[in-house]
């Protein structure tokens, strides 16, 4: 309700929560019963990485088993480390980790994850079923068989809040029935040149 007064444009719904902020069962029955009427669910950006969250992601992703999801930021670092607990999925499932995120899911170190990105995203993306999209320079996009490596992009499109945007264009490509392999490579090609136009009127 806060949110809506501040501007009516944004498309709000209130989720039930603790008086302290915390998520409980009810918040996670709440989003579930919403994510009914939905195309797409993308989790994550600014939740936050305490236990709770990782229970209301945990039950969007199971009780929705058939609802495309993107999960991005806190909704990776929840599920880290990633074993493939949700084998009930029907609908594509999108993780958009950056090297940090990604060795926290994979349980390698960072430096590892960057000496072999698309080898270490592929088996990843193999392993679980999943469509993987490992930002950085040359952002890896691969469901385990297929391998995208986006050429755009460049370094100030590290700023916070930047892959919140990447997270959002991904699943507004799969709501319109995009597959998501697909809505991640165009998502990052459109994300990246866009950095670029923006970089080349304004700066990096």
């Amino acid at each position: 309700p806060t949110v809506a007064a501040g501007n009516p444009c944004y498309l709000t719904f209130a989720v039930p929560h603790h008086a302290d902020g915390t998520y409980s069962e009810a918040s996670a029955a709440a989003v579930v019963e919403r994510g009914k009427l939905a195309d797409v669910i993308a989790v994550g950006p600014g939740l936050g990485d305490r236990e709770d969250v990782g229970n209301l992601v945990r039950a969007v992703l199971f009780d929705l088993p058939d609802t495309p999801a993107v999960l991005d930021a806190d909704a990776l670092n929840v599920l880290a480390p990633f074993a493939g607990e949700f084998p009930n999925r029907t609908a594509p499932l999108v993780l958009t980790p950056h090297p940090g995120e990604f060795a926290r899911l994979s349980g390698a170190t960072v430096a590892e994850v960057q000496a072999d990105r698309v080898g270490r995203a592929t088996a990843f993306a193999a392993r679980f079923g999943v469509v993987l999209l490992l930002k950085g320079a040359g952002t890896v996009v691969t469901d385990g068989t297929r391998v995208y490596v986006n050429p755009t992009g460049n370094p100030g499109m590290g700023t916070g809040g930047v892959g919140d945007v990447l997270t959002g264009l991904i699943a507004a490509l799969v709501g319109q029935g995009m597959p998501g392999y697909d809505a991640a490579c165009l998502g990052a090609w459109v994300h990246g040149r866009a950095g670029d136009l923006a970089a080349a009127d304004l700066s990096q």
